[in-house]
Parts: C-alpha cells; structure tokens; sequence
C-alpha cells in the first residue's frame, strides 16, 4: 500500500471512529490484524456516542431511547409469532397422521399449510436474530457502524430501518453479488 494510501486511510478511520485494516500480502490469505469496526465498549454507549455520517445531528438521549424501545418491542411481538407458529406446526404434524382416508387434494392441503406455517416460523426467527443483534451493537455503542466497512450507516437509515447492519454502499455492493 502506498504512503499516500496509508495517510488516507488513517484519516478515513479517524473521522470515523474504525480502526485501520492491516492485510497481510500473501496472495489469498489476506486476514484483517483489527476489525474494521470499533472495538465493543463494556458498557452501553452514550447517545452523542452512536455513529453519524457527517452532516447528521448527534443521537440524543430521546432517539437512543425510541431505538431500544422500537427494538424491544419488536422483540416481543416476534417472540409471541415464533410461539404461535411453532404451536400452529405442532397441531399440523400431529394433525397429518398417517393421511389414510385423505385425498390427494387434502394431502397436498395439508403439505402447503405445514410449509407456509414452516416459512412464516424461519422468517420470524431470523428476524429474531437480527433484532437481537441490532440491540447487542446499541449496548455495545457499534450500533449505525456498517458490519462491512466500519464507516456509519447513517441515523436515518437507521432509523426507518432499526436492524440494518450494512451502509447503503455495501448493502448495494452485496445485493449486485447475489
């Protein structure tokens, strides 16, 4: 890496809170010696504290505090549809039996409802896991830090959109991946 390089990439990562990545140059074995995203702190961050692009108002008090309830609360409702859909699937797999006496028509009924309920119960439980996350990285104070980059997401992102863990530059990188 050149001299040049180097000096803008410590500037980059002063302004915005990450750390430097240093590679090693062995051909496909490159493996970062620091994350490009701050260290977790042990206690949960200050509001003034959480990740802003430049330009972008400070989080106060109030909004950290809307965030961690927003979050909670979608905990708890997906929680509760977890347990509903784990509940709905127990009555289908002990409904099923052994499908003598059904028609083809019941059958494939019954298989379209066990797999829409078995659907419904790994998008709940994903969504679960990023939530959990999202509060994980507020408690730690990375949270608004793109998982990618370490460069903030941005509070309005943020915002209307609780659990993103990539900026919206990665995010378009990785969607034009897949």
């Amino acid at each position: 890496m050149s001299t040049a390089k180097k000096a803008g990439a410590a500037r980059a990562a002063k302004q915005t809170g990450a750390t430097t990545v240093v590679a090693k140059k062995t051909p496909g074995t490159a493996t970062a010696a620091q994350s490009a995203v701050p260290k977790a702190r042990v206690a949960a961050a200050e509001p003034g504290e959480l990740a802003v692009r430049p330009g972008e108002d400070p989080w106060t008090p109030e909004e950290v505090a809307g965030a961690r309830a927003e979050l909670e609360s979608e905990m708890t409702r997906l929680q509760e549809e977890l347990a509903s859909s784990e509940a709905s699937l127990v009555g289908l797999m002990r409904d099923s039996g052994d499908g003598a006496g059904d028609d083809q028509a019941d059958t494939g009924t019954k298989n379209i409802t066990r797999e829409h309920e078995l659907a419904l119960a790994a998008n709940a439980r994903e969504m679960l896991v990023q939530t959990e996350r999202a509060l994980e990285r507020l408690h730690a104070g990375t949270y608004g830090l793109c998982e990618n980059c370490g460069n903030p997401i941005g509070k309005a992102r943020m915002q209307a959109f609780p659990r993103a863990t990539l900026c919206v530059e990665c995010k378009q990188k990785q969607e034009r991946r897949s």
